[in-house]
């Protein structure tokens, strides 16, 4: 049996005998890969040795499950006497919760963590128990088996193909201060289950070819890890956080992919994916969008890179920086990254020479990641002498601007024999223009004074001297000083708008993004938590600032000590229609970025307003639909509901009156009609609670397995108190078949259903069958069959909805809830209630529920909490 602990091994600390509980409780959950692999053995285990070290510790709730070694660990703990609770003819023993307040020990035990209370207790759930525990400051040592984890629910299931129905929130495990995983090995396991350890005899056989199978024993284990993982981790960046660590930590392998969303990005993104799967790390796909407006490009193909990331298990984070290397780093440091994934540059050799690029720059500043450079085939497409992007733009310009005519006077005077004046004069021309295309109007004019001074020094008559005795010369410097300037002018402002085109396009993205998470509809959270990390935040808040209103209030908040008010933000971001700020803490946002920001304030505070008005919507909907009620049941019981009254008036009036003598049978016959009368009464109020119930939202089915010969029988004894007679007509036909269903509103909805067909049906027969589906086996399809008129087609959509009575309902009783109500509390046990005709004529009812799970739940329907 190996145990692994998530945090500090030491035990919770133990109070002195009688010293107040200052402080909240801590939390010690002993986590199990499986069934019978001994966490309530290793929780004992942990009592005795807190024991011996002077702690008072009593055991509330402890599962022995009839385990001799297990009860041996017991022996010696003192023990709070169990609560007994009546439930459905049964007794439970459940937690008794005040008693344990009472009483106050240093450390009590409360086995199963994810337990359901019986109703009628002041919590739903054993782990609220345990919360009230600790809120009075006592520690307290709990079990739970991986299964029952909320999130890993479905996964259990599909695993297994038993679906757990006692659960408890994740957080509530993370939320504990020490977390002990129990684990054993498949074989051992089955092993201690083979020798009657974890169940008896009759049930081990059905346990080893079910769920306990190697293969699911393995996978439950599989997951039990890689959860205690995901929480160390959690507790791993928390502290990093807290301590502001920006270093490295090489506890797990996580890969970092940098992609341009060029062609090239799906390339990175599969090789990354190889290199995380090897060495099973964690992969993240990061897009940097440069914060100087320069925009590469080739970014269009990201939304087709977030769905082949999403095929990765990745997601693809948008981050803003001037510094491409540095905020990738940046980045990979903040997630902890040990790994750095990216293309190799697409600069020629002769531009490394005056900038590096991104990829040396971050292999430079590297550190402890180790960075991946991966070759792909996609070219830039990019003028190689264009290097008005680099770091080196104006002083280059500068220098070439000299040493380019100096150039090529050089090389000119060499060939001056061969060439005239106008063929020098063009060269010269040429030189002008080129240097004028780098952009800059000083660079450019200095190219021309240059170029014509060398002209008239060394190519023009008296050569070597300054002296311009021509007009033709000076009219040449002045005429390359005019087409240097002009053609610099020109390329100076194409490069601003150029600028200015890729700094809105950047703008665009990040607007797009934000709008993207918005439409596709992500809460408020996921949107300021996509600011919070595109910027680079240590948080950010969205806050109502009302008129006449001193006290701000907080919307939304995402990060790490959110600011509250404008005064505690580093950036403030007001929606220029509203009374709603952005606040943002962290490193201050530039001039070019506030308008994105701004933008995205105000599509906050839309989502902000939206759900406001969804809210209200919603509540006047509700009052409408209550209002619509209330109306349409004034009208539908102010005849059904006086029928009976007048009955019971008249038959009670008659039996009092001292005018009339009535013999026994006549006596016998008002009071049946007072009794029928009243039964008739009591369904009809009946049947208006449960429709009110239904309306309000509050009904919460206790699931388990049903027999429906049982739930029928008791239909048949209520209704054959008021009349035998129509009882007698009823035909039963379900055989041994049961459902996991509600028992009281599976018999509520049966009785509604067989009433109907009883009142409508005609004189004939009313049938209830019950089998299971060969399409499904895992559903039961429960008919109630009459033989009466049945009903038009078009009239079948509104047959279950309320205060309607249609086709072949006697219109003389009831106020059109019987149906309806079968209808809500079906579908709140999870199934449907469709009607069909009836060969022949009449009308057939269908519940379809699910089927008896897994036996090894089970007859109570609750699936192996301990066990």
């Amino acid at each position: 049996m190996v145990s692994t602990r998530s945090t500090d091994p030491s035990p919770p600390a133990a109070r002195g005998a009688g010293e107040p509980a200052e402080k909240r409780g801590t939390l010690q959950i002993f986590l199990g890969c499986a069934p019978g692999v001994g966490k309530t053995y290793e929780m004992l285990a942990q009592a005795a040795t807190l024991a011996v070290e002077g702690a008072d510790v009593v055991a509330a709730i402890v599962e022995t499950h009839g385990r001799s070694g297990t009860a041996r660990m017991l022996e010696g703990i003192e023990t709070v006497p169990t609560t007994p609770v009546h439930y459905r003819g049964t007794v439970l023993d459940e937690l008794d919760l005040p008693a344990v307040l009472e009483r106050a020990p240093d450390v009590v035990l409360v086995d199963e963590l994810a337990h359901s209370n019986a109703p009628g207790g002041a919590n739903a759930k054993r782990w609220e128990d345990i919360r009230d525990i600790l809120d009075a400051g006592i520690d307290v040592l709990s079990t739970v088996n991986i299964q029952h984890l909320e999130s890993l629910n479905d996964v259990v299931a599909q695993i297994t193909g038993v679906t757990q129905r006692e659960t408890v929130p994740d957080d509530v495990v993370r939320a504990a201060d020490q977390v002990e995983l129990v684990d054993i090995a498949p074989e051992a396991l089955r092993r201690r289950l083979s020798a009657g350890k974890v169940y008896p005899g009759e049930r081990i056989q059905g346990a080893l070819v079910n769920y306990f199978r190697q293969g699911n024993l393995t996978a439950l284990r599989e997951l039990a890890l890689l959860w205690l993982a995901d929480r160390v981790d959690d507790s791993l960046a928390d502290y990093r956080a807290e301590h502001a660590i920006t270093d490295t930590w090489e506890t797990r392998e996580r890969v970092v992919v940098a992609v341009t969303g060029g062609p090239e990005s799906a390339t990175l993104l599969r090789r990354a994916s190889r290199i995380a799967s090897r060495s099973s790390a964690e992969l993240i796909a990061v897009h940097v969008i440069r914060g100087d407006g320069l925009l590469d490009r080739l970014s269009g193909e990201l939304p087709s890179l977030s769905d082949l990331a999403a095929g990765f298990n990745a997601r693809i984070h948008t981050v803003v920086g001037d510094s491409i290397p540095e905020t990738l780093l940046d980045f990979a440091r903040g997630v902890n990254a040990t790994q750095l994934v990216m293309g190799t540059s697409r600069r020629s050799r002769w531009q490394r020479l005056v900038d590096e690029g991104t990829g040396a720059g971050v292999v430079r500043m590297s550190g402890k990641i180790d960075v991946h450079m991966v070759t792909h085939d996609q070219e830039r497409q990019r003028n190689p002498l264009d290097i008005r992007e680099t770091r080196f733009h104006r002083p280059l310009s500068w220098m070439l601007a000299v040493v380019v005519p100096c150039a090529a006077a050089a090389a000119l005077f060499g060939l001056d024999r061969w060439l005239g004046f106008a063929s020098e004069t063009a060269v010269f021309f040429v030189v002008v223009l080129a240097i004028s295309m780098l952009g800059g109007v000083g660079p450019a004019a200095l190219t021309a004074i240059a170029s014509g001074l060398l002209l008239n020094f060394f190519f023009t008559d008296p050569r070597y001297t300054f002296t311009i005795d021509s007009v033709e010369n000076l009219s040449t410097i002045v005429v390359m000083l005019l087409i240097a300037i002009a053609v610099a002018a020109l390329v100076d402002s194409a490069t601003v708008r150029r600028r200015e085109a890729t700094r809105a396009a950047g703008e665009a993205e990040l607007l797009a993004t934000f709008a993207g998470a918005v439409l596709s509809g992500q809460s408020l959270d996921k949107l300021l938590e996509l600011v919070r990390e595109t910027f680079d935040q240590q948080s950010v808040s969205v806050v109502r600032i009302d008129d006449g209103s001193s006290v701000p209030v907080v919307e939304n908040a995402v990060g790490v000590d959110p600011a509250t008010t404008p005064s505690e933000a580093d950036t403030v971001c007001t929606v220029p229609s509203g009374p709603f700020v952005l606040l943002l803490r962290g490193p201050a946002v530039g001039g070019r970025d506030r308008r994105v920001l701004t933008a995205v304030a105000s599509q906050a505070a839309g989502v902000v307003e939206r759900r406001r008005l969804a809210e209200e919507a919603s509540s006047a909907k509700a009052l409408a639909e209550t209002d619509r009620l209330r109306r349409a049941l004034l009208s539908a019981v102010s005849h059904d509901l006086r029928t009976p009254l007048a009955a019971v008036k008249a038959a009670a009036s008659s039996l009092r009156s001292t005018d009339v003598s009535f013999s026994a049978e006549d006596t016998a016959e008002l009071l049946a009609t007072i009794e029928e009368s009243t039964d008739h009464l009591s369904a009809l109020v009946g049947n208006l609670l449960d429709s009110s119930r239904l309306a309000a939202g509050v009904v919460r089915p206790q699931m388990r397995t049903v027999y429906l010969a049982e739930v029928v029988g008791r239909v048949l004894v209520g209704m054959s108190t008021y009349d035998i007679r129509q009882v007698n007509r009823v035909e039963i036909g379900v055989r041994d078949i049961a459902v996991h269903a509600d028992s009281v509103l599976l018999e509520r909805v049966l009785a509604n259903l067989i009433d109907n067909g009883l009142r409508h049906g005609g004189d004939g027969p009313v049938q209830v069958t019950a089998e299971i589906t060969a399409a499904d086996p895992r559903r039961v399809l429960i008919g109630v069959v009459d033989h009466g008129e049945g009903i038009r087609p078009h009239d079948r959509e509104q047959i279950f909805a309320a205060f309607h009575r249609l086709g072949d309902q006697n219109t003389s009783s009831g106020v059109g809830l019987g149906l309806s109500v079968a209808q809500g509390f079906t579908e709140a046990m999870g199934g449907a209630l469709d009607a069909h005709d009836t060969p022949g004529g009449g009308l057939t009812l269908v519940v379809d529920l699910p089927a008896d799970p897994d036996p090894i739940e089970g007859a109570d329907g609750v699936a192996t909490t301990d066990r």
